[in-house]
Order: C-alpha cells, then sequence, then structure tokens
C-alpha cells in the first residue's frame, strides 16, 4: 500500500476514535474524577501499545545512536503536553457538553501555526489571522454566553487546545530526529499517565473498585483513543505534511457532536451547528490557503 495512503487511512480512523471517545470520557466520571480518569487511560494506552514496542520497535530503538538522555527529554514534554490536554478536556466535560468540548479542542489547528512562529521562527501565514476571527465568532455561537458554568468549561477546553498544539509540535520535530512512531506512541501514554497522577492523588480517592465501575468508558477512551489512536496519529504524521493531516485530525469535532447527538442526545440547535461550521471552515482554511498559495504561485 502507498505510504502516503496509509498514513491518510490512519489519521481519518484516528480522529474517528478521538471523536466517539469524547462519549466514553463524559459518561466515564459517574464515580470517578476527571484526573483519575485521564491517568488511568493513559496508562492502559501504554499497556496497550507496550507489546507492539516489542515486537517492532525494541530491538531498533536498542540500536540508535541518539542520546537516551534526549529522548527521555523529548517524552517528558510529549508527555506533560499530553496530560495537559487530556486533563483540561476531561475536566472541561463537568461543566459544558460534548460538543463544545470536542469543538473547542480542534482549534489546536490554527493555534499550531502560530506556535511555530513564536518558537521556531517559521513564517506565519496571513490566513491564520481571519481564521482566528472566525474561530472566535464560532465560539460566540457555540457557547452559552449567559451560563457562567458553560463558559468556564469551554474556557478550560480553549487552554487545553494550546497543550495538543503543542504536542502536534513537538511530535513532529521529535520524528525528525526519531523516526520511531511506536515507541514515541507508547511511552508518552506512560509518562502522561504519571504526570495526571499527580493531581489525581493530590485532590481525588482513588479506588480500584470504583474505577472498576467504569471499565466499559476506559477501555474505549484507554485502549481505543489513548493507545490505538495516538499510534495512528504519529504514524498519520509520518507521511503527510502538517497542513492536510491537521484538517484531518479536525474532524474529531465533527464525530465527537454528532456521536453526543446520537448517544447522549444533546441536542445541537441552530446557533450550535452554526458556530461549529464557522469554526471548522476556519480550521480547513487556515490549512488550505497556504496549500493553494504555493501551488498558484509555483512555491516549494
Amino acid at each position: 500500500m502507498n505510504k502516503k495512503i496509509f498514513s491518510l487511512i490512519c489519521a481519518v480512523s484516528c480522529s474517528l476514535i478521538w471523536g466517539t471517545a469524547f462519549v466514553a470520557q463524559d459518561m466515564g466520571m459517574d464515580y470517578i474524577g476527571p484526573y483519575t480518569f485521564s491517568a488511568v487511560r493513559l496508562l492502559l494506552g501504554f499497556f496497550t501499545l507496550l507489546p507492539f514496542f516489542f515486537i517492532f520497535e525494541f530491538k531498533k530503538v536498542k540500536e540508535t545512536k541518539l542520546s537516551f538522555e534526549k529522548i527521555f527529554i523529548y517524552l517528558f514534554f510529549l508527555g506533560f503536553f499530553l496530560a495537559g490536554g487530556n486533563i483540561f478536556q476531561q475536566v472541561s466535560l463537568l461543566y459544558t457538553d460534548v460538543a463544545n468540548s470536542a469543538v473547542f479542542t480542534v482549534l489546536y489547528v490554527v493555534i499550531v501555526p502560530i506556535i511555530a512562529y513564536f518558537l521556531f521562527s517559521k513564517k506565519i501565514h496571513n490566513s491564520v489571522w481571519p481564521s482566528v476571527l472566525m474561530c472566535l465568532v464560532g465560539g460566540l455561537f457555540l457557547s452559552e454566553l449567559g451560563n457562567l458554568r458553560v463558559r468556564f468549561g469551554d474556557s478550560l477546553v480553549v487552554v487545553g487546545a494550546f497543550f495538543w498544539a503543542f504536542h502536534i509540535v513537538f511530535i513532529s520535530k521529535f520524528l525528525k530526529i526519531f523516526n520511531y512512531p511506536i515507541t514515541i506512541a507508547t511511552f508518552q501514554c506512560l509518562s502522561a499517565s504519571l504526570i495526571s497522577f499527580i493531581p489525581a492523588f493530590s485532590f481525588e480517592f482513588i479506588s480500584l473498585k470504583l474505577i472498576s465501575m467504569e471499565t466499559t468508558e476506559l477501555i474505549y477512551a484507554g485502549v481505543l483513543s489513548s493507545g490505538i489512536a495516538f499510534m495512528l496519529q504519529v504514524f498519520g504524521q509520518q507521511n503527510l505534511s502538517p497542513a492536510p493531516v491537521a484538517i484531518i485530525f479536525s474532524l474529531e469535532g465533527v464525530f465527537g457532536s454528532i456521536a453526543a447527538w446520537i448517544v447522549l442526545n444533546q441536542y445541537l440547535n441552530e446557533f450550535k451547528i452554526f458556530g461549529i461550521i464557522i469554526i471548522l471552515s476556519a480550521v480547513i482554511f487556515s490549512q488550505l490557503a497556504p496549500m493553494y498559495g504555493k501551488r498558484k504561485y509555483g512555491r516549494n
């Protein structure tokens, strides 16, 4: 199979799993808190990927010439951003609905080029600024301005979007010097899980009995979304340029909104639907405009 087609399939599958996992995340806090849910799902993701690591990449990683100290530093930062994104997203579901959380999460697509500009001096395309404005307008339609609780939840998701953006940037940087996607996916989950257990032990009561009562939700969010999907994400980024793969990942907002409507009966009124359309249009525009400019003027 063509490598780009394989990466495309991986990216779409990843978006579908991520989007539908919002339902499991929303339903998985009846007996445990958001920090515990995040920590356990990431730990399940690590154990899911560990056999793949030993089968496909363990021997190759042992022979790598890259400093293990450098690998550890990258994995720590990936784990930190992954834990932050998960925690803010999970806590937000206590205050806002799945559609809002899913759609505001995809703002990371617009944030990525801004981070790349300020941290790595990469030129930022003019399309980013109107995209940001469109996202703000879409956010006004999507959020219930009169409900402080929902507005607080939406704000948490936006903060989490910055963590997801940093996560994507660092994965792309790491893959250039350490092209072992299963290893990255596996140990970023372990790192993120250990970081997430810090607030879980500090602020929540952790009980295996209570955790077992959320087994179905944790398996979906942990094994599939934190394990398999993160591996699919790295495979997707391996052979696709950031712009098109970001568009594909943004579909998780659509999948999440539809899944919440079907499974949780979280009805989307015309204002919320309009807000979702505006935000997704902004995300797609921010990615397609630079690609069109390159083709029009013959730039690589």
